[in-house]
């Protein structure tokens, strides 16, 4: 049992109770002891962190009020608002509804009879002129099958019982719907990584699981995590919550100020008996530092324009780039840090990176800073076109934070290291603008970067990685690309017939006249003239192509679009014509004192002499 004092002042109250797992329903009952005339409330529209408007208020149901036994008339303003019309100030307002939470993801609710997720922005209604006053969330205990369930949530608990059900606080409206709520039978354990409690709640795991093992590599990415941002000094919060949700199939994670929520397939954990790491628990810790990272790098050191958040409308920023970016970069490099990657192993992550980059042909259409902006309605909505059309302010920005730190390296002044730590400094932890951006990087570099800028950021040329790689112990192999990115294209198997999913801009693909959504079901020889081939063969996977065709440098194609069969004639590039690249250490020595800060660096030994 923990207990506290109440807040000092009487703000907005909050019940939630599953009301029907079977049905998915949550109940709320929000108790505003002081309303105002014509009292206003509103459910946000988006989340923190994602950058979708996604109507939450869609899930909203069966609203309605009351002062005392008097019913309340509600007015909706609009999609998300609804007015107490004849609501009488100084008496308590009572407002109850249901919330529909079937969406098994981080970023809204669930709720069946196995377990319980939500995040208040999914249900927890804004109270319009009340957001600073301090909040509470009485979480109910459930009876029947889910009597043995727990809670574990960031929240600041003011008086609950050994499962966590009970009373919460929060300091304002932001900081409640800042803290997602887990409920349910899971495992839970639990380390202090700089002087502070971290808690890890895994719901869903099968019996395979190694929490031993992942709680071992959690604690050491958080050590080398705050030891990046504070030396020796303590982090900036009091406690930290990860809460994992163990699927079939699924993946992902959102940030929030004291805690993670994250989404992972069952195939992603550790498993009792293996010595190795799987590629696929490797990427589920490159999540978790990701996240983790984020505590520093966007829930406090900020966009200006978040300075407050907007919850019922898109919140622009050109900044994603630098937040999500260069929170990317660091995510694997932190790893390579606390001694979970060894250096071919790092190299191998970079390496699918900037391949990623080097195949999408938005990179040369769109920069990053116009990406951060477009993404409420480009990089959560993508289709077909996307890769043409943009670039990921993930992966390029990735890339972005890698040109800047190794500019920095060579030029021998500072790293990003620097800058970044630079940053919390100058803004106070708080709201930053790419203003700050520069004049950090000037500061500790000597020098003016604002060629740099306008290149990297705000341009669509290419990044000069190869000569910065290089200068860094990292040599850079041109190596043959797959078929299909050969061919400019993206395919899939859909039962036993080849679908093309992508056509790149600049591939042969669409020179031939491919395009998205295409069945693909034939290759024959050229038809020299004939507008129907004689002969063929059926195609049911891509590495067919190459069977049939033989020396042929081009093939006709049939394709069915629209129920309508059409013969294409496409051309076969050479192997080499479109390399993929391939990284490999050259110079150990000098990668390490990148990779490893503190690592002297040796010189760079001598190209050997041509023959």
């Amino acid at each position: 049992m923990t207990a506290s004092p109440s807040p000092a002042a009487a703000g907005p109250a909050y019940r939630v109770e599953a009301h029907d797992l079977h049905a998915h329903l949550f109940r709320v009952t929000l108790t505003i002891a002081d309303p105002a005339e014509r009292q206003a409330v509103s459910l946000p529209v988006w989340i923190p962190g994602s950058y979708l408007v996604r109507e939450f208020s869609r899930h909203l149901l069966k609203l309605s009020a009351r002062q005392g036994r008097r019913a309340v008339a509600l007015e909706q303003r609009d999609k998300n608002t609804w007015i107490a019309i004849d609501a009488k100030p100084g008496r308590a307002l009572e407002l109850q509804y249901l919330v529909y939470a079937f969406d098994n993801s981080v970023r809204t609710a669930w709720l069946d009879d196995q377990r319980g997720f939500f995040n208040g922005t999914s249900t927890c209604l804004r109270v319009h002129g009340q957001e600073d006053r301090p909040h509470t969330l009485e979480l109910a205990a459930p009876g029947g099958s889910a009597k043995d369930w727990q809670v574990a949530t960031g929240l600041q608990p003011l008086k609950t019982n050994a499962a966590g059900f009970g009373l919460y606080g929060a300091p304002g409206y932001d900081a409640l719907v800042d803290a997602p709520v887990e409920m349910g039978r899971f495992w839970r354990g639990s380390f202090k990584a700089g002087g502070v409690v971290h808690e890890f709640v895994v719901a869903g795991a099968s019996d395979s699981f190694d929490s031993a093992r992942l709680l071992a590599d959690t604690r050491k990415i958080c050590e080398t995590a705050i030891a990046f941002w504070h030396g020796r000094k303590k982090p900036p919060m009091n406690r930290y919550v990860f809460l994992l949700n163990v699927v079939d199939d699924g993946y992902g994670g959102l940030e929030h100020r004291n805690s993670t929520a994250l989404i992972c397939g069952r195939r992603d954990l550790p498993r009792l008996g293996d010595a190795k790491a799987s590629e696929a628990y490797t990427t589920l810790l490159g999540l978790i530092s990701h996240e983790y990272f984020h505590t520093w790098n966007v829930k406090r050191l900020r966009p200006a324009e978040f300075s407050r958040y907007a919850y019922d409308a898109e919140q622009y920023t050109q900044l994603l780039w630098f937040f999500e970016g260069f929170t990317s970069y660091y995510d694997d490099l932190l790893l390579r840090r606390a001694g979970l990657l060894d250096n071919a192993g790092y190299l191998k992550l970079l390496n699918k990176t900037l391949n990623q980059v080097r195949q999408a042909p938005g990179r040369l259409v769109q920069s990053v800073a116009d990406a951060s902006w477009d993404s409420w309605v480009k990089y959560y909505r993508q289709d077909e076109a996307t890769p043409n059309l943009t670039i990921s302010y993930y992966t390029k920005g990735a890339l972005v934070a890698l040109c800047f730190d190794l500019t920095l390296r060579r030029e021998g002044r500072a790293s990003l290291d620097d800058v970044m730590r630079g940053l919390w400094a100058r803004c106070k932890a708080g709201p930053m603008s790419e203003a700050d951006f520069a004049a950090e990087l000037a500061a500790l570099g000597g020098r003016g970067f604002e060629r740099e800028i306008a290149a990297w950021v705000h341009g669509t040329g290419e990044l000069p990685l190869a000569e910065l790689l290089k200068a860094h112990g990292v040599a850079l192999h041109d190596d043959p690309s797959q078929l299909a990115q050969r061919l400019g294209l993206r395919v899939a198997d859909s039962g036993g017939s080849l679908v093309v999913k992508v056509v790149l801009a600049g591939g042969t693909a669409e020179a031939a006249g491919l395009a998205a959504g295409d069945e693909w079901l034939a290759v024959a020889p050229p038809g020299k003239g004939k507008a129907v081939p004689a002969g063929g063969w059926r195609i049911t996977k891509l590495d067919d192509l190459l069977l049939h065709a033989g020396p042929a440098r081009e093939v006709a194609v049939l394709v069915a679009r629209d129920r309508r069969l059409l013969w294409r004639t496409l051309a076969l590039p050479d192997a080499k014509a479109v390399p993929t690249w391939r990284l490999a250490i050259d110079h150990a020595p000098t990668l390490d004192a990148w990779l490893q800060p503190g690592t002297p660096a040796a010189p760079q030994a001598p190209a050997p002499a041509a023959r």
